[in-house]
């Protein structure tokens, strides 16, 4: 019989619960003296001032629903979200390919957290505009708690890529190898390497008052270099800084006739620091460093001040997002505190700004690994999205839309219905106008092409691109301008309000009338994103919701009061009042001794009102699941306020990103998809829509699927009172999980 493997969470947790030592366990000697720092741990929230009775210990009625201790800290609860991404690494459920993604995502991701969240409250301080958020904490206060435990995710990253995902790549003849065991064939390639494609594009930069400090862009690769010696001008010792081109790759695999077999790679890191001396010839290297500077990379265009031309003021803008202040560095661990002390300085950072890294700078570059090597095997394998029946065997798109509406959930049901019902539109003579919103997709993406061929043949194309959808700006300027050299009309929305919907409107005559056909989505126009995250698409001809979309579409080109619809939910008019309401009549249902019942399942929930309203209900006997991906502020558990509030987020293969809204309505359920998070930005400053499911079947299988994320016992992670995460274990023989029964349910060949 063949031994099990190590499941490396539970030998982890064992040593430390069990106080073993490394030779108590039969693991490797790394992953035994890695344990302690390898158990995730719970970051807590805003400590409870020990001169009040703590407030589970207070009666409901002595409770101010606005009180601090209601709600956690937004970007504690954000940073949360990024460990549980990390504790994917640690999942042997996962291909070993695929838990070094997850590491590479969590590093992306945490470099977002720097670039936009901690360079926001570093901003607020600078510029002397603190202000508290719902849990009473100050901005002070939260950079210092996101430091501790940053550090901690940080050094625990590192630790599983050097003791756990190294090892077991290796395991499968997937190596990196240190300059320190290149062998003679290997340092001899390395060398000429570096000679023909490193050495000629390089550019070494000595400090001194002649040579400034180069300006270093955002997350740049960089080397500070410690020489000594004198140089051909009488300069002495020093300082050296040498940014890595861009157009170098980060990892380089060696040829096979220069290793044993297998696939082999070193870092670009490592091929400069081993031939750092041929950069200064004549000077001796004392250390040569990596690091990389982290900036603020927000942008801010929604003034009042940018007159009429938004797009010439976002490209002024993105000029500058390389350049901002500095909010973190990242540098070898091994680097002298004199150096360190240096570059901190020069960036005017603190040591809570610093984090020392055991390894490479900047881990998602790491993701290069999927294309240098062809190893299916470590990945999950690939499946075919379903496609429903009388969709796949229909005469046309519209003729399958008109017999019935059609609900998918992408990646388990293929996304292309979407780009079919475009290009279709785009040949059509009937056709006459397309409308559509963009908020990422790509300028050279099929949606994107199928909108400027339709524009080319004669339609009416009117496209709303929201310019400022973070990190996607340049993508979304240059769609822009393909879709206006096509013929078609472009707009941006509103200035202070980003456009968020997912909206496509077709009109097409038929016979003597004009109809409208209708996609409403939960998720981006990006088939790429349909295939990593899940999100909804509703497909329907339906004449109230036609004339509804019709309707947000005239807000957003032209200029009017606000237009009454029907079935939508539209903000910032009327979708956040609405949930409220439909909160409170759960509410008002379950105190008049009914049923009552909410579901939920948003990325984040941060909305106070929205909150406050949920914990009423709760007050008032309302069951309440809310599975909430990343951030969540409301506060489960506490008795007589939030004690029928269950909160867990799922984090499994595929990125959440569904938004459901369920109420049971006192047995007449009203279930609702939207692109609408329970966030302030999104009920208040954004334009979204809410669309009602009124089929009764598709209703019901929302409602199926909702069921199967509250029973997932896998991939759940369970909020607690006190603010941590528990994973669910599930029992042998009960393992539940609801991305795996979705692809069993939906996906043509799921394996």
């Amino acid at each position: 019989m063949s031994e099990q493997p190590v499941n490396e969470r539970e030998v982890i947790k064992s040593t430390v619960e069990q106080g073993a030592k490394p030779a108590d366990v039969d693991v490797n000697k790394e992953i035994s003296d890695a344990a302690e720092e390898l158990i995730l741990e719970p970051i807590p929230e805003q400590p409870i001032d020990p001169s009040r009775l703590a407030i589970e210990e207070r009666l409901p009625e002595d409770i101010d629903i606005n009180d601090p201790e209601l709600y956690f800290n937004r970007e504690l609860s954000h940073l949360q979200f990024n460990a549980r991404v990390l504790e994917q690494a640690m999942d042997e459920n996962h291909p070993v390919l695929n838990r070094l993604m997850f590491l590479c995502i969590f590093s992306s991701n945490m470099d977002e957290f720097f670039e936009i969240r901690v360079a926001g409250l570093k901003s607020q301080i600078e510029y002397g505009r603190e202000k508290n958020g719902p849990d009473g904490m100050h901005p002070k206060k939260v950079l210092k708690l996101i430091s501790d435990h940053a550090h901690k995710l940080v050094r625990r990253q590192y630790r599983i890529l050097n003791d756990i995902i190294f090892p077991k790549l290796a395991e499968e003849n997937i190596r990196f190898i240190r300059r320190s065991v290149w062998s003679d064939k290997q340092a001899a390639w390395v060398r000429r390497y570096f000679r023909d494609n490193v050495l000629p594009i390089i550019s070494p930069i000595g400090l001194d008052p002649a040579h400034p400090f180069p300006r270093l862009a955002n997350k740049t690769f960089n080397f500070v270099v410690e020489l000594e010696g004198r140089d051909a001008f009488g300069r002495e010792n020093g300082l050296a800084i040498v940014p890595a081109p861009s157009s170098l790759p980060r990892l380089v695999k060696l040829p096979d006739d220069v290793c044993e077999g297998g696939d082999n790679m070193v870092f670009l890191s490592s091929i400069i620091h081993a031939h750092a001396d041929q950069l200064f010839p004549g000077m001796t290297v004392k250390g040569c460093f990596q690091f990389r500077l982290t900036r603020n990379a927000d942008l801010e265009v929604d003034s009042d001040d940018i007159g009429l031309d938004l797009a010439g003021a976002l490209r002024t803008e993105l000029q500058s997002r390389h350049y901002g202040s500095s909010v973190r560095l990242e540098i070898a661990d091994n680097c002298p505190v004199h150096i360190v002390d240096s570059l901190l300085a020069q960036f005017d950072l603190g040591n809570d700004d610093l984090y020392r890294i055991d390894g490479p700078v900047n881990l998602s570059r790491l993701l290069a690994v999927l294309e240098l090597v062809d190893r299916p095997d470590l990945m999950y394998a690939p499946f075919s999205p379903g496609l429903p029946n009388k969709l796949a065997k229909s005469g046309g798109i519209f003729e399958a839309i008109r017999q019935r509406d059609y609900l998918l959930m992408h990646p388990f049901e293929s996304f292309s219905p979407v780009v079919d019902m475009l290009s279709e539109a785009a040949k059509d003579p009937n056709v006459v106008a397309i409308r559509q919103t963009l908020y990422r997709t790509g300028a050279r993406s099929p949606i994107a092409n199928a909108l400027v061929e339709a524009a080319r043949n004669g339609k009416e194309v009117t496209v709303v691109i929201e310019l400022r959808a973070r990190f996607d700006e340049a993508e979304n300027l240059a769609l822009a301008s393909r879709l206006q050299d096509a013929g078609a009309i472009v707009v941006y929305g509103v200035v202070r309000h980003k456009t968020h919907a997912k909206m496509i409107l077709i009109v097409r005559r038929e016979g003597a009338s004009l109809n409208r056909y209708v996609h409403l989505g939960t998720g981006n126009y990006h088939a790429g994103n349909a295939r990593m995250y899940t999100d909804y698409g509703f497909l329907t001809c339906d004449k109230d919701i036609g004339d509804d979309v019709h309707r947000v579409f005239q807000q957003l080109t032209g200029m009017s009061k606000e237009l009454k619809v029907k079935k939508l939910l539209h903000a910032p008019f009327t979708l956040r009042d609405r949930l409220l309401e439909m909160i409170a009549k759960e509410a008002e249902n379950a105190a008049n001794g009914e049923p009552a019942r909410i579901i939920i399942k948003v990325n984040s929930l941060t909305e106070q009102r929205l909150v406050q309203a949920l914990y009423k209900a709760s007050q008032a006997g309302v069951k309440i699941d809310l599975i909430v991906r990343g951030i969540c502020t409301l506060r489960p558990g506490i008795k007589g306020i939030s004690s029928n509030i269950r909160v867990r987020s799922v984090i499994g293969r595929f990125l959440e990103h569904t938004r459901v809204y369920y109420f049971y309505n006192n047995r007449s359920p009203l279930v609702y998809l939207s692109s609408a998070d329970g966030m302030d930005r999104n009920l208040n400053n954004r334009i979204e829509v809410a669309f009602p499911i009124q089929d009764f079947k598709l209703a019901r299988r929302v409602k199926r699927e909702l069921e199967y994320y509250l029973h997932d016992n896998t991939q759940s992670w369970i909020l607690q009172s006190d603010g941590s995460y528990q994973l669910s274990k599930p029992r042998k023989g009960e393992y539940r999980s609801a991305q795996r029964v979705l692809l069993n349910d939906l996906a043509d060949n799921a394996r």
